[in-house]
Formats: C-alpha cells, structure tokens, sequence
C-alpha cells in the first residue's frame, strides 16, 4: 500500500511541503516539459529531498504533459543527462493521456521494495518512511506482463 502525497511544487507552499518529505521512502519529482521554469526548479528541490529524507529514498523524475511535443520546452535530452547525473530514474509521460503514468509508479514501487529486500530500509527504523502492517487484502505481487507496458489508460 503506498501513501501519495501531491505537494504541487509551488513555492509559497515549500516551508509546508518539506514536512512530508521526512519519512518518505520514495519521492516523483515532476516538471512540465512545456515550462522550462519548472524544469530549472528541479536542483532546488531535489536538494530538499535529498536534504530531508532517508539516504536510500528512491526518487524518480518525470517530464509531464509528454504529449504536447509541439510545446516543448525542455528537450528529452537534458533532463535524461539531469537524471543520470544525479542517480534519478527518468521518464516522460502525460497526466492527460496516462502513458507512462502507472509506469512510474509501479516503478518506484518496485525501487523501494528492492530497497528492503536488500536492506537499504529497515522497516523497523521510523524515518525509513516504511510500515510493516499486516495485508489485510492479501500479498500483490508485481508481475513482468506489469511493468513492461508502453503505456496505461489510468
């Protein structure tokens, strides 16, 4: 079970929003690939998390709004350079028509759970941002049919 929190990035709310950073096991920074001002925010913020969460916090970046190539602003490129740079997962997709949506978050789902079974989150450890409760719907297990999809319909 995974906890969502939409933060929205803006600015007069960071003093609030870095509050939910602590504990958090998993974190999806997204810009707008047809507004380069959020794009240029992205080393802000990922100072914060970096700053404020768990050495082992998996965070992926995903370029938004994928579907508007003609308004592009920030090149494919760039932000793929960006993520490999700072040892973020990358990808594009579009809140609007789902592609690659599930994807990410299935993905940083399966980071993080790699993350325990390795040992680099102890469940016991409270800023480790992960709970150990007991299914109450039964085990999920995440198949590769899953997460090999170019695209979803969420």
């Amino acid at each position: 079970k995974l906890q969502i929190w939409d933060t929205a990035g803006q600015e007069r709310f960071r003093a609030v929003t870095r509050s939910y950073y602590r504990g958090a096991a998993g974190a999806l920074m997204v810009y707008d690939i047809t507004r380069r001002s959020t794009y240029n925010h992205l080393s802000s913020w990922l100072t914060d998390t970096r700053n404020l969460t768990n050495p082992s916090t998996v965070i992926f970046l995903i370029g938004n709004k994928c579907d508007l190539e003609a308004q592009r602003d920030v090149t494919y490129e760039e932000a793929k350079q960006f993520a490999e740079e700072n040892g973020l997962m990358f990808v594009e997709a579009s809140a609007k028509t789902g592609e690659k949506v599930e994807e990410a978050f299935l993905e940083t789902a399966r980071k993080i759970y790699q993350s325990i079974q390795d040992g680099r989150l102890d469940l016991n450890a409270a800023e480790s941002g992960v709970q150990h409760k007991p299914s109450q719907t039964g085990r999920t297990t995440l198949t590769n049919d899953q997460t090999n999809k170019d695209s979803c319909s969420c």
